[in-house]
C-alpha cells in the first residue's frame, strides 16, 4: 500500500507491504530523505512522521552547506533516497552525469509524484503482477541547469514484502549530456554496525557465502565479467552482526540484470551507513541526446526483522510469483538425463537412443543431448554459430532423432549456445564483423570462442531467425542455454567510437529481445539458462527462462554448499541439479549414491551419467529414487526451503508444502568423528498445530562398508573386497535404521527428533544409524488427524 502524506512542498510518502514500511519526505532543500525502513509501524498523519525526521540545526564541521538558506544542511549528513556528486555528499553517489559544458555537479530536486496501479512497458525485464495490477510511486526531480528529469519509482510488492526501485533518466534540453553512473537503488540508514553477507565464487564453485564485518570504509561487490558472473552473485543481504536463520534485522538487495553490476555498502563519516545498487559503472558511458532517456534495471529491497530464513522466504516468493512467468511457472518440471558427461562430444544417433531407453527404463522423463551434435563440432574449438545438424551423427536430423526419443515415451530436449561463435565457424567466415572485437586488434578469446555482438540489431535477428528454425524443426520440449565465458576486448563494430561505452548494456538490451521473442513463440519448450554452470544466475534471467543450470560442479558436497548459498536468495524451483558418476568429473571426490541424490532432488532433478555401464544394484536404487522423487516431486520443487544448521560440515534442509501437509527434510555430515553416536534432526517450517507422521525409508546397508570388519561378525574369514566379500555383501542384506515417531509441528521444530544412534566404531546391527564421510538421509513428515 502507499500513502502520501500531502504538503504543498514537502509531501511524504509510506510504502506499506504485509509486514514492512518505508518511508520518506522532501527537505527543505528538495532533496528525498530517507526516514525509515524495517519492521511495519503505524503513521496515521503527517504529524507523527516528524519523530521520523532528522533534527538539523547547524552542519558538521568542515562540511559543505547546501545553498545560503538552509544553512542547517549539509547533504553528507543526511540519509537521502538519492544522491549525486558537486553539492557536498561525498559518498557512493546514485548518479554521475558529464555535461556538455564539461560539468560534473547534478542538482536534481523535487517537483511532483504520482501513484498508479500499473507498469508501463520496458525494453528491460521487471517484476511483474499475474493479474497485472501492480502499485507505483513515481517521484519526478528536476535539474533545471541542465534541463533534466529524473524520475525515481518504487513498486510495492507487499504479498512478498519487496519493494523494487528503478530510475528514468530524460534529456529535455537541446544539449547532450554523458551518463557515467546511474544506479537503481540507493538506501540510507542511520547507523552504522552491519555485517554483510554477499555471495562469490568461480566456475564449480559458485555461491560461496562471505560475511563481512563493516564498522568502517566501503565494501564493493561487483562484476566486470559482461555477466552477472560466478565472481560476486548481484544478491547480498546486509544485516545485524548476531543474525541467524530465525533471529536478527536483514535487509535482502537483487538486481534484475544480467550484465555487469555494481553494490557498495559504505559508512559514512558520521556514522551513517549507504547501501547503493545497479548497473557497474566500470566501463560504460551513455551518449544522452536532446529528448532521449535512459532506464535502469530494478533493484529490488526486502527486509525481515527475524534473520535469514524469513527473509529467504520474502526473496524465494517474489522470484515464483513476481520473476518466473509463462507456461511453467508453476508446472511440475521432468526427471531428466543429459548426454554431456555419459558423451561429450562423442555422440551418435544410435548412442543417445541406447543412453535414453537405459534413462526410460529407470523413470527419466525427458532426454537432453547436449553439446556436439551441429556443424564440424568434435571439439569446443570449431563450429559455433553453424546450427545445422551434423547428419554424420545424426543421419535422420533433429526429426528422426527427436521421434525416436519420443517412441520411447520421452520428451526431448537439446543444448545450444546462440551468443557465441568459432572463429573457426561458416558463420564467423561470412560475418567477422557480427563479433565483438576491436578491428585491426588481437582479440583474447574464452573456450576458443567470441561473443556475437548482440547490441547489433542485425545480429539480434540472425538469432531469433536461426534459433526459430531450429526449435520447429522436431518437437522440442527443452532447450539448454549456454553461455560459457566471460568478456573481454568489449567493442562493437556496430557503433561509433563516442558510444562503445554503451556496448555492454545494449547486448543485455539485445539480448532480452531476443530471448522475449523465442520464448513468446514458443511458450510450451521448458528453456534453462546456463553459464558454465552459474556465471549468469541472475533474476534477469529467470524473466525469461523458468531455471538455471546452478553450477557445473555436480559433486555431492560441492553441491550442497552451493545451493544453500543459492537458497538464501533464490528458490529451489529454479535451479537444476543433476545426480553423476563417481569419482565427481569436477573434483574426482567418491560420494554415496544416496548423496548423490538426497542433495539434487533438493533442486530440478536430473541424471548426467551412463546408466548403461552401471551395476544391477545401482539400477535399482536410481529407480527407487526416481520413484520417490515423483511422489516427492512437488514439495521438492515448490515447497517452502528452509535452511537448519549449516555448520561445522552439516547440512541440514527441510521444504515444506504450502498448505504445510507434507515435509521432506535431510540432514547431511561432511566428516564423521569418531565415538559420536548422537544426532537429532531439526526441520524448520512446520505448522505447529499440525501432528505429523515424522518417518525415513530404511536403506539397505552394503556389507562392504565395514571392510574387513566383517570378520568379528563372519565364522569364516573374509578378504576385504574379495569375490567372497563381494558374494556375502549381496546375499546378506542389512537393513538401515528406521526412525517412526509422530508429534506436532511446534515439538518437531522445537526439539528435532533424536535419531538412531550411530556406528561408532564398535558394534552395528538392526537400529543402528551408519553415519560414514559424506552420508546422508531424508526424512518425510505427513500430518495425521489431530485426535481429541
Amino acid at each position: 500500500m502507499i500513502r502520501v502524506f500531502s504538503d504543498e512542498q514537502r509531501p511524504a510518502f509510506v510504502l506499506d507491504t504485509e509486514h514492512t514500511t518505508y518511508a520518506f519526505r522532501v527537505l527543505p532543500t528538495g532533496q528525498l530523505e530517507q526516514l525509515y525502513y524495517g519492521a511495519r509501524i503505524r503513521a496515521d498523519d503527517l504529524s507523527e512522521l516528524a519523530a521520523w525526521e532528522e533534527q538539523h540545526r547547524f552542519p558538521p564541521g568542515t562540511s559543505v552547506v547546501y545553498d545560503p538558506d538552509h544553512g542547517e544542511y549539509s547533504l553528507d549528513d543526511v540519509c537521502l533516497e538519492y544522491s549525486a556528486p558537486g553539492k557536498g555528499d561525498l559518498r557512493e553517489p546514485m548518479i554521475e552525469l558529464v555535461h556538455a559544458d564539461g560539468g560534473r555537479t547534478s542538482d536534481f530536486v523535487y517537483r511532483s509524484h504520482a501513484v498508479s496501479e500499473a507498469k508501463p512497458d520496458s525494453l528491460l525485464p521487471g517484476a511483474y503482477a499475474a493479474d497485472g495490477r501492480a502499485e507505483r510511486l513515481s517521484v519526478t526531480l528536476r535539474d533545471d541547469y541542465y534541463n533534466l528529469t529524473l524520475e525515481l519509482r518504487w513498486d510495492v510488492w507487499a504479498d512478498c514484502d519487496c519493494i523494487c526501485r528503478s530510475a528514468r533518466l530524460k534529456n529535455t534540453g537541446s544539449e547532450y549530456v554523458n551518463i557515467e553512473r546511474l544506479l537503481s537503488a540507493q538506501l540510507d540508514l542511520p547507523v552504522p554496525g552491519w555485517a554483510v553477507s554477499s555471495f562469490h565464487g568461480a566456475w564449480a564453485r559458485e555461491m560461496d557465502r562471505a560475511v563481512t564485518p563493516l564498522s568502517a570504509g566501503k565494501l564493493v561487490i561487483e562484476s566486470r565479467a559482461g555477466c552477472s558472473s560466478n565472481r560476486a552473485n548481484p544478491f547480498f543481504m546486509v544485516h545485524d552482526p548476531d543474525a541467524a536463520e530465525e533471529q536478527g534485522g536483514c535487509y535482502g538487495f537483487n538486481l534484475i540484470y544480467s550484465g555487469n553490476h555494481y553494490a557498495a555498502v559504505e559508512i559514512s563519516t558520521t556514522g551513517k551507513t549507504r547501501i547503493v545498487s545497479g548497473l557497474n559503472p566500470a566501463g560504460f558511458r551513455w551518449l544522452l541526446g536532446a529528448g532521449e532517456e535512459f532506464e535502469t534495471p530494478e533493484a529490488v529491497l526486502s527486509f525481515s526483522p527475524a534473520g535469514f530464513d524469513a527473509l529467504s522466504q520474502n526473496m524465494h516468493s517474489f522470484v515464483r510469483e513476481h520473476i518466473v512467468r509463462g507456461a511453467w511457472k508453476h508446472r511440475l518440471r521432468p526427471v531428466l538425463l543429459n548426454s554431456w558427461e555419459a558423451s561429450y562430444f562423442d555422440i551418435t544417433e544410435s548412442s543417445l537412443v541406447s543412453l535414453a531407453r537405459a534413462g526410460k527404463e529407470l523413470g527419466v522423463e525427458l532426454f537432453v543431448m547436449d553439446d556436439g551434435w551441429f556443424g564440424d563440432r568434435d571439439d569446443d574449438r570449431r563450429s559455433l554459430g553453424d546450427w545445422e545438424v551434423n547428419r554424420r551423427k545424426l543421419p535422420g536430423g533433429l526429426e528422426g532423432l527427436c521421434r525416436k526419443i519420443n517412441e520411447l515415451g520421452m520428451s526431448f530436449g537439446l543444448w545450444v549456445e546462440p551468443e557465441m561463435v568459432n572463429v573457426d565457424s561458416e558463420l564467423y567466415r561470412a560475418h567477422p564483423d557480427w563479433a565483438m572485437a576491436i578491428p585491426g586488434k588481437l582479440h583474447s578469446e574464452g573456450r576458443s570462442q567470441r561473443l556475437l555482438d548482440l547490441s547489433n540489431p542485425t545480429v539480434q535477428d540472425f538469432i531469433i531467425s536461426k534459433m526459430t528454425k531450429l526449435f520447429s524443426a522436431a518437437p522440442i520440449s527443452y532447450v539448454k542455454w549456454d553461455f560459457n565465458r566471460p568478456v573481454s576486448d568489449v567493442f562493437s563494430p556496430a557503433l561509433p567510437p563516442e558510444r562503445q561505452g554503451e556496448t555492454g548494456h545494449r547486448y543485455y538490451l539485445g539480448l532480452y529481445r531476443v530471448m522475449r521473442t523465442l520464448t513468446e513463440r514458443f511458450p510450451e519448450i521448458l528453456f534453462e539458462g546456463c553459464a558454465s554452470g552459474g556465471a549468469r544466475f541472475d533474476l534477469g534471467i529467470l524473466s525469461f527462462f523458468p531455471q538455471i543450470w546452478a553450477s557445473d560442479n555436480t559433486d555431492a558436497l560441492a553441491r550442497a554448499r552451493i545451493q544453500e548459498g543459492c537458497s538464501y536468495g533464490y528458490p529451489p524451483s529454479v535451479w537444476g541439479a543433476h545426480v553423476s558418476a563417481c569419482p565427481n568429473h569436477q573434483t574426482l571426490r567418491r560420494t554415496p549414491l544416496s548423496t548423490r541424490f538426497d542433495i539434487a532432488c533438493f533442486g530440478l532433478l536430473g541424471y548426467e551419467l551412463d546408466l548403461r555401464e552401471l551395476r544391477a544394484e545401482e539400477k535399482r536404487e536410481i529407480r527407487s529414487q526416481i520413484i520417490l522423487y515423483k511422489r516427492w516431486r512437488e514439495v521438492f520443487q515448490f515447497g517452502r526451503f528452509h535452511r537448519g544448521r549449516t555448520e561445522g560440515g552439516l547440512h541440514e534442509w527441510t521444504a515444506v508444502s504450502d498448505d504445510g501437509s507434507r515435509a521432506v527434510g535431510m540432514l547431511m555430515r561432511e566428516l564423521v568423528r569418531a565415538n559420536v553416536q548422537f544426532e537429532r534432526f531439526l526441520p524448520r517450517g512446520l505448522a505447529p498445530e499440525k501432528r505429523y507422521h515424522f518417518y525415513n525409508v530404511a536403506r539397505r546397508v552394503d556389507l562392504r562398508a565395514f571392510g574387513s570388519l566383517i570378520n568379528t561378525a563372519s565364522p569364516l574369514r573374509v578378504r576385504q573386497d574379495s569375490l567372497v566379500h563381494n558374494v556375502l555383501s549381496k546375499a546378506v542384506r542389512m537393513s538401515g535404521e528406521r526412525e517412526d515417531v509422530t508429534a506436532y509441528g511446534d515439538a518437531l521444530c522445537a526439539s528435532g527428533v533424536k535419531l538412531s544412534p550411530a556406528f561408532a566404531g564398535t558394534g552395528y546391527g538392526e537400529g543402528v544409524r551408519l553415519s560414514r564421510d559424506f552420508s546422508s538421509q531424508l526424512y518425510f513428515m505427513e500430518e495425521q488427524p489431530v485426535t481429541s
